[in-house]
């Protein structure tokens, strides 16, 4: 739990800045561990404005479960910690509601799935941490210095897709029994897409079902690069280290364009701003936003008929994100950074 002083911290500090992201990047520095949540900082602040204390409401002190029964329940998950709430209700003579809310209340226990991540090889996570901290090194020369950088990326989206089930609700009165058939091999599509602060560009749908060295090349030099500088040529353009990047056509067409205004794989004599880390979609905002809210939207069911249903589908989609989605995401990029570089450089998606 959060102190007193911790708590007058982030409620002082979100006051001069009104930025969670800051807060929780100011506490981490000051007090050597994890910042508390945005909720729990916008909950001191209000409390703060409409009491003047971080006091809560009177309540009986007396806890509704003994002290006995919390360390039953405690005990029983150190030793076995993937037990389900039900299991350890009977084992334990206890009920379910009961062991629930020890959890959550007494213990601060939470429940977390298991994820799958992208592997690290040796010397990846030093480049994630020098990569983190040249941007935010620049973001404290010049305010908001991320916020030039054009994420840019593309994605396979399947005719016959699968539906993350966990997303998709239908409300009835009885179950409708949906179910979707997953084809394989089903038609697909290669997109394209670019983000940059203020919006997402209309997707690029790639001929064919691979996309190769010269129809990426092509894509930049008569698609991507006029429509970014239609809007200015103030901004940095990012590209992983997919082969298609990698190709010497391409780093020569970028060096010559955009000389130390690109990110991405690079040799010693690439002009670029600075080498992308390899295997880090958690720092690209393609890959930790745009394509699973993109897809979270078209695979609702229905599932597309065909090809031009779906292209229709994804552009839809992509029309619905709006300046204040891109804002957070933005600063969500920013605080991933920082905790990269806190975590070492290693995996920050279980943070």
């Amino acid at each position: 739990m959060s102190t007193e002083q911790q708590k007058a911290f982030c409620v002082l500090r979100f006051e001069k800045c009104e930025s969670v992201i800051t807060v929780q990047r100011d506490f981490r520095q000051k007090f050597k561990i994890e910042p508390p949540t945005a909720q729990s900082i916008r909950r001191w602040h209000k409390t703060f404005q409409e009491t003047g204390c971080f006091c809560k409401g009177k309540s009986s002190g007396r806890p509704r479960t003994s002290d006995e029964n919390v360390e039953q329940i405690r005990e029983s998950f150190v030793r076995s910690p993937q037990k389900s709430v039900r299991q350890a209700s009977r084992e334990l003579a206890i009920p379910p509601t009961t062991v629930w809310r020890v959890f959550r209340r007494r213990l601060r226990l939470k429940p977390y799935r298991i994820q799958l991540l992208q592997a690290l090889h040796n010397g990846d996570m030093q480049k994630r941490i020098e990569f983190c901290t040249f941007v935010l090194e620049k973001s404290e020369e010049v305010k908001k210095f991320f916020y030039r950088i054009i994420f840019s990326d593309e994605a396979t989206f399947h005719l016959n897709g699968k539906v993350n089930r966990h997303n998709v609700r239908i409300w009835g009165l009885e179950n409708p029994r949906v179910v979707v058939e997953h084809e394989r091999n089903s038609p697909k599509l290669n997109v394209f897409c670019a983000v940059s602060r203020k919006k997402v560009y209309r997707p690029f749908f790639f001929d064919g079902n691979t996309m190769t060295v010269t129809s990426y090349l092509q894509m930049i030099k008569d698609w991507l690069f006029p429509l970014l500088q239609d809007d200015g040529d103030d901004f940095i353009l990012q590209q992983d280290g997919a082969p298609p990047h990698w190709s010497l056509e391409v780093r020569e067409f970028l060096n010559d364009q955009l000389p130390q205004k690109w990110i991405g794989r690079c040799s010693a004599n690439d002009a670029t701003f600075c080498p992308w880390p390899p295997r880090s979609p958690d720092l690209t905002i393609c890959d930790f936003f745009l394509w699973g809210y993109i897809k979270s939207i078209v695979y609702v069911p229905p599932l597309p008929k065909d090809l031009d249903e779906l292209k229709s589908r994804i552009t839809d989609a992509i029309n619905l994100v709006t300046v204040d989605m891109l804002q957070q995401v933005y600063e969500e990029f920013e605080y991933r950074l920082d905790v990269c570089r806190a975590s070492k450089g290693g995996h920050i998606e279980h943070l």
